[in-house]
């Protein structure tokens, strides 16, 4: 892989013209396939095989006609204190506002509350629903205006009137202040690291290329594939937190090896053969770990991890052709201005002054951490281990569960219309559930639906039962069961539970089929499904972790410690989010209103972007101590020399990544807050935790059994040469070899483990 690279890296600095020509080419296709596509429809989340899903799958097929509706928006009245909803000029005002949208542009019906029952027991609350013939998104900006003109109408009588249901939903799109906060704070981030504003706007820009070619394309396919704004907004955030980071590892490198004396093509080579061969592989662990999420059989999910991993994929193209290219336009301007203006001398062996190891007073910060670490492993370990433990107790109070309007800022008018209803109506209301009975084998269709409705009548925790609603073959009856609790209380699910089960002796005593849905029921088996796949799929990924690294590193306990290393990160990453959603913990701090439940979602998210994250600081940090150790160094000089040249950079990766995430933690929308906190804090724990101290310890205990690995596997397994080791040995003869086939395999591997005693 390495040779290969190297070959693509010179290639690219050759032709960097055709090479940037290309990748601009592909940068104004997306913008305008982008610009062109329609806006796409929000999808509802499915998940096949659950009895909720059964239930909305027959109700598409017995009741065609409710899929021909559209958007609802609901209009909640409430009364000045002390006045009733009823009252003669109340009922006026809420009649004239009605009135003004009955009939308007797009409007399909309009409902009378005081004819439907819609008012609230003591009168101070009333609602209506306004049908639209359109979805949410064909309609129109004049048909918005009405509806909002129409509650502001209302507005100016005295009464309270908030706006609920779809109508004006709409996912915060990219482009929000925090956003732009985060991305500065990395752009200050890598001014410091690399010392140039010329590298640091190299990164930021490749970053920024492949980036909006992600986001043009998930744009441009949004309708034909069923795309939603939160997996743009993914990819997003993904392409522009890796793409960043992957661009600094090989422009690091590159000004490694220009500082040894290589010529700019030469280094650049260099640079793509070895940081780049570490950016694939990290690369791919992210890419094998998003899609992987199609195995838990959510499409929402699923798209969620495609669009991610095509971000994640355009980001390690950009890496290996784009970022070698722009070093052959900017040149010299890549270096930092202290290399540039110093003189040209060498160390031993061809390495700077700067960079060599013992130097009296020019130890850097990376250099004295790994030697504190070797004098003090089992302090660390314990210090480190002992306190992500303590960070990770709260994920042992864990709930999932599915955002609402009740989650949204009380800013919305969403959330406040939530709130009236729950306080008019009872805190059920918002989330009904909806029992189907399908009697088309029962044989007595009548009696089947009266004792369905008796027996969910009967329970506990049912505030009311509406009338059923046959289909037009009246071999199906609908009926609406309200909670007395809110929809993500366990009661609810609870409930929900308990009508399965009730009816499941009507169902044996009758003959009919008896399904329980609605949006409540459907986040109910979405959270249970999520919690279930859990254990399994950490147990793929974490087998996956151990086999891929097993092969980069040649070792049978690095793996291992990586793997371990990978659970305390996470652990302590869903710690923070139950910490932060479910109790409440700086929710102030970071804008977060409304308690609950967390993303059902998240978990499962979580665990597979972080462990490509992870892989991406175990292989960049690990690289250069292996590098160091097959060379001849003891294990206690590997690990300083893998920080002293890998370990500053790692951090500043790092920083940039989790500022990156931060930066989407103010917008509205819950799943990207959750997904904000939960990224961020994980690339917290597992890069300056685990990856910077609980591996060095780990390593500095184990010395040289670190390496082992069995004669069978290393026959068996195949040598990557991510260490680039293949072009120490014959990168004069590649540099001459313009072909960019040649194979690999002509190249002998590296024998493994051998060093100096």
């Amino acid at each position: 892989m390495a040779t290969f690279l190297y070959r693509i890296g010179r290639w690219a600095f050759r032709r960097r013209r055709l090479v940037g020509g290309l990748w601009l080419g592909a940068l104004v296709l997306a913008v305008a396939a982008a610009a062109l596509a329609p806006a796409a429809e929000e999808e509802d989340l499915s998940m096949p095989g659950t009895e909720s899903q059964e239930a909305f799958d027959l109700l598409d097929e017995r009741f065609p006609e409710s899929n021909s509706q559209g958007a609802e928006a609901r209009l909640v009245f409430q009364a000045p204190d002390g006045q009733r909803v009823t009252a003669g000029e109340n009922r006026a005002a809420v009649n004239d506002t009605l009135g003004s949208l009955a009939g308007g542009d797009q409007v399909a019906s309009t409902t009378d509350p005081y004819k439907t029952g819609a008012v609230s027991k003591d009168g101070t609350i009333a609602y209506s629903t306004i049908t639209y013939s359109a979805d949410t998104a064909d309609l129109t900006g004049s048909t918005k205006s009405a509806l909002e003109a129409a509650a502001d109408q209302a507005r100016n009588t005295g009464l309270t009137v908030e706006i609920g249901g779809s109508a004006l939903e709409s996912e915060e799109g990219p482009g929000g202040t925090t956003e732009l906060i985060g991305v500065a704070v990395a752009a200050v981030v890598l001014v410091l690291a690399l010392g140039s504003l010329v590298a640091a706007g190299l990164s930021l820009l490749t970053a920024f290329v492949g980036v909006a070619i992600a986001f043009g394309l998930v744009s441009a396919l949004a309708v034909p594939l069923g795309l939603t704004d939160t997996v743009a907004i993914l990819s997003l955030m993904l392409g522009l937190a890796v793409g960043i980071d992957y661009a600094l590892f090989i422009t690091s490198r590159f000004r490694d090896e220009r500082a040894r004396g290589s010529e700019p093509e030469e280094a650049a080579g260099r640079a793509v053969g070895t940081a780049g061969s570490a950016v694939v592989f990290a690369g791919a662990t992210v890419f094998i770990a998003l899609v992987g999420l199609g195995v838990v059989g959510i499409p929402e999910l699923t798209k969620m991890g495609l669009g991610g991993a095509g971000a994640v994929a355009l980001a390690v193209l950009v890496a290996l052709t784009l970022v070698p290219a722009l070093f052959g336009f900017f040149g010299r301007r890549v270096l930092s201005r202290a290399v540039r203006k110093a003189p040209a001398r060498r160390g031993p062996g061809g390495e700077p002054p700067h960079q060599m190891p013992g130097a009296a007073g020019r130890q850097g910060l990376g250099t004295r951490w790994a030697r504190f670490v070797l004098r003090r492993p089992v302090a660390v370990l314990l210090v480190a281990g002992l306190g992500l433990g303590a960070v990770a107790l709260p994920a042992l109070s864990l709930e999932l569960g599915l955002p609402g309007d009740e989650s949204k800022s009380v800013e919305t008018t969403e959330r406040r219309a939530y709130d009236l209803l729950s306080d008019g109506f009872g805190p059920g209301f918002n989330g009904p559930l909806t029992v189907v009975v399908d009697t088309s084998e029962a044989a007595a269709t009548r009696a089947a639906t009266d004792r369905v409705v008796t027996t969910v009548r009967g329970l506990d925790g049912v505030a009311s039962v509406g009338a059923p609603v046959l289909s037009k073959s009246k071999d199906t009856a609908v009926l609406t069961a309200v909670p007395r609790t809110a929809p993500n209380s366990g009661e609810t699910k609870d409930l929900v539970h308990a009508i399965r089960g009730a009816v499941s002796g009507v169902e044996a005593d009758t003959g009919a089929a008896v399904l329980v849905t609605g949006t409540t029921a459907m986040n109910i088996d979405i959270s249970e499904a999520m919690s279930d796949a859990l254990i399994p799929y950490l147990t793929v990924v974490i087998g996956l972790a151990v086999l891929l690294l097993m092969v980069v590193f040649r070792s049978v306990l690095v793996p291992i410690k990586a793997a371990l290393g990978f659970l305390l990160s996470v652990g302590a990453a869903f710690g923070v989010l139950v910490a932060v959603f479910q109790w409440g913990w700086a929710a102030d701090l970071l804008g977060i209103e409304q308690t609950g439940p967390v993303m059902s979602l998240m978990p499962i998210l979580v665990i597979g972007i972080v462990f490509g994250l992870a892989m991406d600081y175990e292989v960049f940090l690990l690289t250069r101590m292996r590098e160091a150790y097959v060379h001849g160094a003891n294990p206690g000089e590997a690990i300083v020399s893998g920080f002293r040249h890998s370990g500053r950079v790692v951090a500043a990766a790092a920083i940039i990544m989790i500022s990156v995430f931060a930066g989407f933690i103010g917008m509205s929308s819950p799943t990207i807050q959750t997904m904000g906190v939960g990224l961020a804090a994980a690339v917290l724990f597992d890069a300056f935790v685990v990856r910077m101290a609980i591996v060095p310890a780990v390593l500095a205990l184990l010395g040289h059994r670190a390496w082992w690995l069995p004669r069978t596997l290393n026959r068996v397994l195949p040598n990557v040469d991510i260490e680039g080791e293949k072009l120490s040995r014959h990168a004069p003869a590649l540099a001459t070899v313009p072909d960019l086939t040649v194979p690999d395999a002509a190249v002998p591997p590296l024998p493994v483990g051998r060093h100096r005693h």
